[in-house]
């Protein structure tokens, strides 16, 4: 068996104690005759990564298995086909999102909602993830990538940048519809250009002024620091903008779902990308919530579009693959602009 490098996750730690160890592993091969093989060129680092490999997300079941390879937005070259493969051909670029394999029989399937699928495969949790070199997919699940974009560009895409597409989606954009963006990291600077190319009047929110200059630069029409003292905050945001006829919440934090709902107008529509207690939540006000989770393959496919004709900025800083464990420190302590980026 030819040998790959990976960085493998033996056992669930905190970040700060090098838990991803550089390990020589067997190389993917191609099983099935619609299977591709990917030399992978990048991988974004996403922060539910940290989640999972720290530990937070053992109650909803990530990892699933433990040794794993993370990383779960993928793009690469295809160095080779199975003998039914027709979509590709060897040479082209292509990407891969969190969704790894899906049945394509269940109702979720048949919808067209393939993410959704209760038996589907997640890139990353299980010895396929792309913190490595190559990576094996069958050809209904991998999106062609523009020869033109380049992998470090490409690569959030698939991760941060369908996420945020489809939360933009969600929160049902219009023309001058007032929308907050409470969190404003890997996915939420896209979020940002997602809701402007709609022409939404995007108000984004943060802890740090780093990332609200960022947002400003994308197309926020104002920018505001995020504070605990909730009262303080909604006083503030009223007196400047009144009330929100949307919310997108990114950051992972209970406090700012919380305040993301209440800075809604009555009737507004409040989207929650992240995982987290359910907040409280008063009927009467006619308010809606909305859940939101990554995309189908057709949606993947609408962002690779977008961005190449709007000219979707992808803020990325990129790191060799042996850096993983550095650069899950930097993500955990707001070190990174946007979105880091792993070479192999």
């Amino acid at each position: 068996m030819e040998k790959m490098r990976a960085m493998v996750l033996s056992e669930c730690a905190k970040i700060e104690t090098n838990p991803l160890k550089l390990t020589e592993i067997d190389r993917h091969e191609i099983q099935r005759s619609n299977e591709i093989l990917i030399k992978i060129e990048a991988c974004g680092v996403c922060h539910s990564q940290l989640h999972g490999i720290e530990g937070d997300w053992k109650n909803i079941g990530i990892p699933p298995t433990l040794p794993t390879v993370p990383g779960h937005e993928i793009v690469g070259k295809i160095i080779q086909i199975g003998d039914s493969v027709s979509k590709f051909k060897i040479g082209d670029r292509v990407g891969i999102t969190p969704l790894l394999e899906a049945c394509k029989e269940c109702q979720y399937c048949r919808e067209g909602k393939e993410y959704l699928c209760e038996s589907s495969t997640i890139t990353g949790e299980s010895f396929k993830g792309g913190y490595t070199e190559y990576i094996t997919v069958t050809e209904d699940f991998a999106t062609k990538v523009p020869e033109s974009m380049k992998p470090e560009y490409a690569a959030p895409l698939f991760c941060a940048g369908i996420t945020a597409y489809k939360a933009v989606k969600a929160v049902e954009p219009k023309s001058h519809k007032k929308i907050g963006i409470f969190g404003i990291g890997g996915v939420g600077h896209m979020a940002v250009q997602f809701a402007s190319v709609e022409d939404c009047d995007v108000i984004a929110f943060s802890r740090t002024q780093k990332h609200l200059d960022i947002a400003k630069k994308l197309g926020a029409i104002d920018t505001m620091i995020f504070s605990e003292d909730q009262e303080k905050f909604l006083v503030k945001l009223k007196e400047k903008h009144g009330m929100l006829d949307g919310a997108i919440v990114f950051a992972p934090s209970d406090i700012v779902t919380d305040t993301a709902i209440k800075s809604v107008k009555k009737g507004g529509l409040i989207v929650i990308a992240t995982v987290g207690k359910n907040p409280s939540f008063m009927a009467f006000e006619e308010k809606t919530i909305r859940g939101t989770l990554i995309g189908s393959t057709k949606d993947m496919e609408q962002v690779i579009k977008i961005c190449d004709e709007n000219n979707i900025k992808v803020i990325s800083q990129v790191f060799p693959l042996e850096s993983a464990n550095e650069v899950l420190k930097k993500l955990k302590n707001s070190e990174i602009e946007a979105r880091a980026v792993l070479i192999p």
